[in-house]
């Protein structure tokens, strides 16, 4: 670590110090706030499977999760003042005190977009730290900040180097932030870092996901679990998304064209429908001009991080199927993961403790391949489920140039699926 950054580092530290009892207040009511807000579950929205007891990636025992949100100013944009609404995830596999590496895997189905780390993940087929998410612009700040961080924190590894390649995941929240502004820092992510925790997790307008749309309502965090039955292994699969991808007119909630009868103040303006873009009329109004919007109009735009977690013994191959999976978990909510999407997933198993030591033979447990049917079922739910956590907890938000996202209004939603005979009793 820089002279610099081990300055700043530490002042920030005395800092937090100095302000611990406030910091636990925060924590006590993000908390209770994560537990509190309205879920997909509650305003009748009906899934499939069996969810964990907090419905949440933390359920998967060791798992930690922190936000630092970032959120000021308002009107016109002024790059490098704002306005600012954007922020940092950290996702701790084992705990922040853990330097034990996981089983991993990843896979882009689109590759608009970053994840950082993931040439050494496919290599070593493990991951060693946290996996952070952040906006487009500030990954580069994100990956040096980790680094720092566990040269600070950390003892050298289980295979005893002082060295890290960090995975840092992004997606695009230009519409509501100043992202050339530049306002991620250092100490953005270590507040992250330091704050994660198991349990409830906070979802919406948080950490990476403050500033991010998805199918043009307000996106950001969500999260979800599934616990598999007795006869499969009672094993837990939990699923964290940052989702700013798709179309209005593509959105869909339990089988249900949700986008379609909701069809107001779509966050880019009104959009031209697939059939325009092939010889018909477009519509009176068209999208703003902007990088989300350049091209044929009723382009998928955007992307989504998506991030799976299981205590299921899976070596890298079987956790690189399990990645694959998600796929299809988007697709039931209508994602057909257009060109200008960044659709990166990654999972990883907390199976096999010390695996990753480079003394000695290691007795490694492991499901059989004819076995995984339950995880992949269970990662498809887990997955359709968090990205309505997700639009079901974010708030509208107004950010640069007064740009409005409304958020999924419930009242509504709870009318449509009762319309198509969904609504759960």
């Amino acid at each position: 670590m820089s002279k610099r950054n081990l300055s700043r580092y530490n002042r920030f530290w005395r800092s937090a110090r100095r302000s611990a009892s406030a910091a636990l207040i925060l924590i006590v009511t993000l908390t209770a706030s994560a537990q509190s807000t309205p879920r997909a579950r509650d305003l009748g929205v009906p899934f499939d499977g069996t969810p964990g007891a907090k419905n949440a990636i933390t359920d998967v025992k060791g798992i930690e999760v922190g936000h630092t949100t970032l959120i000021s100013g308002a009107g016109k944009l002024e790059v490098g003042k704002g306005p600012i609404r954007t922020g940092v995830t950290a996702i701790h596999p084992r705990g922040k005190t853990s330097n034990d590496a996981v089983f991993a895997a990843w896979f882009t189905l689109n590759g608009n977009g970053e994840m950082t780390g993931t040439t050494w993940v496919e290599d070593s087929g493990f991951l060693d730290g946290p996996v952070m998410i952040t906006n487009t612009h500030s990954v580069g700040v994100v990956r040096d900040a980790v680094i720092a961080w566990k040269v600070k924190h950390s003892t050298p590894d289980m295979e005893g180097y002082f060295w890290s390649l960090p995975v840092v995941a992004e997606t695009w929240d230009g519409w509501l932030n100043d992202i050339n502004g530049f306002h991620v820092h250092p100490e953005d992510a270590w507040h992250a870092l330091d704050v994660a925790h198991t349990g409830p997790v906070e979802e919406g307008n948080v950490g990476g996901g403050t500033g991010m749309v998805c199918n043009e309502f307000k996106g950001g965090i969500g999260t979800s679990s599934r616990v598999l039955n007795a006869k499969a292994g009672g094993y837990t699969v939990g699923v964290l998304v940052q989702c700013n991808y798709g179309r209005r007119d593509q959105l869909r909630i339990a089988g249900v064209p949700v986008g379609k009868e909701i069809p107001e103040k779509p966050a880019y303006g009104e959009d031209e429908s697939a059939d325009s873009m092939w010889g018909q009329p477009p519509s009176a109004v068209q999208r703003p001009e902007g990088p989300l919007n350049s091209g044929p109009a009723g382009k998928d735009t955007g992307s989504i991080i998506v991030i799976v977690a299981t205590d299921a013994p899976l070596i890298p191959t079987q956790l690189k199927r399990v990645a694959k999976k998600v796929s299809l978990g988007l697709g039931r909510d209508g994602s057909y993961s257009g060109d200008g999407s960044g659709d990166i997933f990654l999972a990883f198993s907390t199976a096999n403790p010390g695996a990753v030591g480079p003394k000695g033979l290691h007795q490694l447990t492991m499901m059989p391949n004819d076995s995984l049917d339950p995880i992949f079922l269970a990662t498809v739910q887990a997955t359709e489920e968090a990205v309505i956590n997700a639009m079901v907890a974010a708030e509208t938000m107004k950010g640069i140039d007064n740009h409005e996202v409304i958020a999924l209004p419930h009242d509504r939603l709870r009318e449509v699926l009762k319309k198509y005979n969904r609504l759960a009793k």
